[in-house]
């Protein structure tokens, strides 16, 4: 009996290690990047200028060794970048006693500009503790949403009111040579609502007018329901994709933080409306940092991978190594091998944020194009473009093909604007010209942005194919990237804002030119967003977009903004009246059917690039506006399995009038991704007439005919009938 019962035990806890994948089974692609993230993750305290504590530390050794008769200004400019430095790591009370000190000091030699400059950074580091005390520490699923609900106010109200008095002062120095003011004009107003007392109490000549915070439309609100999901993650700026990535017919969640030291999470979706952290679970353990992400099924084997990308805004510490992350799906059970370096993918390592998929050279696989960032300190890092041999590894042809381009890139997005086939790039860059590389059918490309008007702004971030008024033709949007809070307090204000700091729509044309028609489509406001995406929310069939506000800087404090699309024609600001305009900072957006009742929720990676800028992650639950849908699944056989590139053209008859609804099949945006499978709004159309598929590598269409609104089916390319998806929740 004690050998059997022995024996038992044995098997009985030996069993689950055999039925494990054990370390030496680990490929060795998979190990080598581990090891690589961890020795990044151990350096970041001494190389990363924005999570690393050394700048404090310096700071610190340089006070104590400063001479007791060293000038005045060298005493206020060390301890003043001290309190810099501690407030950007979130030691607020250490912060607000450096910069009351370097106040101290520097009002000893009544120089104006550099008293109201401290001013304004003290009012800061008490508007941040404002900020962690009572949305961070208490936090509630609308905490910092405008406009702010009675039970979000603060309760703890000191902090505020400490900032309100700085900002006065900042203020009474008016305007002439005070960089500060509109800054601070703008601070002002918002720490009086966190308090209750806007506008009532805001003086009036400092009181940014109130149908600033009132939407141009009035829509549902839409609620935040990450903490009741688990999807509240207290997070720094970071990627997200929402797809199904076991295939079981609901979206799933992968996101990340560009914390080099911080875990990949994914999300399953648990089909009853719930999701389950299942990190461990897929193999992702040790695969860290990442600011954006992207996926595709670039090895056409029925699964979808992901591209994490990382290094971004660090220069020559930036040179972090992406990550291709190869889903091993069996029998829905997922789970991740990075095979970045297998893959021919890990040769060099540029610091980036963007990438984009697509099939280039129309063979039937999925090439990858990634954007990324040259400076001074690091002048050669220059664009790639990875090819798809076709049996899981790639080979970089930028130069070849004429797109090494070697500007600041911020994004990068393919679409075939003129209709001719190939599918073209558009390459946004920070601070140098944009391009648009235009497909020659041949592997190679020519820059066409200056002939064609799209160069844009020098200072451009998020950029996007669309098509905003459904004529089949792709448009472009540009946002700008130099707005500040200053430049929105002006604008408030009735004094205008620099055309620089709009964004950019550029409408296609049948010809393959674009037309600016930014100010037709009343886009007429300032913004900086990182985070962005475009989906439709309200099923009318056409697209509406988010963009979140991801400044570095701490007192960049600006909400994010949802804007509604009237037919085709202009764009309306949502924003407040439907709950979006969150007033932290916002990285990666994705448009996706989470709970699969046929209508795109919301969800925003929240957290700046600072650790005082963590905050939770958000999902807006959209209860819908009554419209009628059809969600579309395309695999390509020919093409692309992920028919990435696919054209989707809905013909319907709403209200007695005929109509077109088209779609491009891609994850949407440069920074977030949505589902490849598509989600398309019908308006209140009963039927779809006919629903034709473009399939890019053969260039044939498919047209299905009378097929049901309010399901969910599947195209395989070449079968002459559609599969409806079952999606009933457990």
């Amino acid at each position: 009996m004690t050998y059997l019962f022995h024996l038992i035990l044995l098997v009985f806890f030996t069993f689950p290690l055999f039925s494990q994948k054990l370390p030496s089974e680990i490929p060795k692609s998979h190990q080598k990047m581990i090891q690589i993230l961890k020795r990044i993750a151990d350096q970041t305290a001494e190389n990363n200028p924005y999570l690393g504590s050394i700048r404090v530390k310096q700071l610190q050794r340089e006070l104590l060794e400063l001479p007791l008769d060293a000038p005045v200004r060298r005493k206020w400019e060390l301890t003043f970048q001290l309190a810099q430095a501690e407030l950007n790591l979130g030691l607020e009370s250490k912060a607000i006693q450096h910069f009351t000190q370097s106040l101290s000091i520097i009002q000893q030699t009544g120089q104006p500009s550099v008293i109201v400059g401290t001013q304004f950074y003290l009012a800061v580091a008490h508007m941040r503790q404002a900020e962690t005390e009572n949305c961070c520490l208490r936090h509630k699923a609308d905490s910092c949403i405008l406009p702010l609900q009675e039970h979000t106010i603060h309760t703890q109200k000191e902090p505020a009111r400490q900032a309100i008095r700085y900002l006065t002062k900042v203020l009474e120095m008016g305007q002439n040579n005070n960089p500060f003011y509109f800054k601070a004009l703008w601070l002002l107003n918002i720490a009086y609502m966190t308090i209750g007392e806007y506008p009532e109490l805001v003086p009036f000549d400092w009181q940014i007018p109130t149908q600033t915070f009132i939407s141009e439309e009035t829509i549902p609100r839409f609620q935040n329901i990450a903490p009741e999901l688990g999807l509240d993650v207290f997070d720094l700026s970071g990627g997200a994709v929402a797809d199904d990535f076991n295939n079981d017919g609901f979206v799933d969640l992968l996101t990340s933080t560009w914390d080099p030291s911080g875990q990949i999470r994914f999300f399953s979706n648990n089909r009853d409306g719930t999701f389950s952290d299942q990190t461990e679970i897929v193999g992702l353990t040790g695969i860290f940092g990442g600011l954006n992400l992207v996926q595709a099924d670039y090895d056409n084997d029925g699964d979808l991978d992901v591209l994490v990308l990382r290094g971004a805004w660090l220069g020559a510490n930036g040179q972090h190594p992406n990550s291709l992350l190869q889903n091993n799906l069996q029998a829905k059970t997922i789970t991740f091998t990075d095979v970045t370096f297998s893959a021919g993918l890990g040769d060099v390592h540029y610091p980036t944020q963007t990438a984009s998929w697509a099939d280039y050279d129309n063979d039937g696989d999925l090439d990858l194009y990634i954007g990324n960032e040259c400076n001074q300190l690091l002048p050669d890092a220059p664009n790639q473009l990875f090819r798809n041999n076709g049996n899981g590894k790639f080979n970089d042809v930028a130069s070849i093909a004429g797109v090494q381009d070697y500007g600041p890139t911020k994004a990068v997005i393919w679409g075939d604007y003129n209709h001719d086939s190939w599918p073209d790039i558009y390459v946004s860059n920070l601070g140098d010209a944009n391009r648009l590389y235009h497909n020659n059918g041949n592997g190679t490309f020519e820059d066409r942005a200056g002939e064609l008007g799209v160069m844009g702004y020098e200072e451009t971030f998020p950029a996007w194919f669309w098509d905003v008024n459904n004529d089949g033709i792709l448009d472009l949007y540009v946002a700008s990237y130099i707005a500040d809070i200053g430049i929105l307090a002006a604008d408030a204000k009735n004094l205008g804002a620099p055309a620089e700091a709009l964004p950019q729509l550029y409408q296609g044309t049948d010809s393959g030119w674009f037309e600016d028609v930014t100010d037709q489509f009343h886009l007429l406001h300032p913004t900086a967003p990182m985070g962005s995406n475009f989906g439709d929310f309200d099923n009318d069939g056409f697209l509406d977009f988010y963009l979140g506000t991801g400044n570095p800087d701490l007192w960049n404090i600006m909400p994010s903004m949802m804007y509604r699309n009237q037919g085709g024609n202009k764009f309306s600001e949502v924003s407040y009246s439907g709950g979006f305009a969150h007033l932290q900072k916002g990285h990666a957006v994705c448009f996706a059917d989470f709970d699969n009742d046929g209508d795109q929720d919301v969800f925003e990676q929240m957290g700046g690039a600072f650790p005082a800028d963590r905050y939770n992650n958000v999902l807006y639950q959209n209860d819908g506006f009554g419209n009628n849908w059809l969600t579309v699944q395309l695999i390509g056989t020919v093409s692309n399995r992920s028919a990435i590139g696919a054209r989707i053209h809905l013909k319907v008859v709403e209200n007695g009038q005929p109509r077109s609804i088209f779609k491009h099949v891609n994850s949407g945006g440069t920074f977030g991704a949505n589902p490849l499978r598509q989600t398309i709004g019908v308006g209140q159309a009963k039927v779809v007439e006919d629903l034709e598929i473009w399939w890019p590598t053969t260039g044939q269409t498919q047209t299905f005919s009378q097929v049901p609104v309010c399901q969910f089916i599947r195209i395989i390319e070449g079968k002459s009938q559609w599969e409806q998806i079952p999606m009933q929740v457990k």
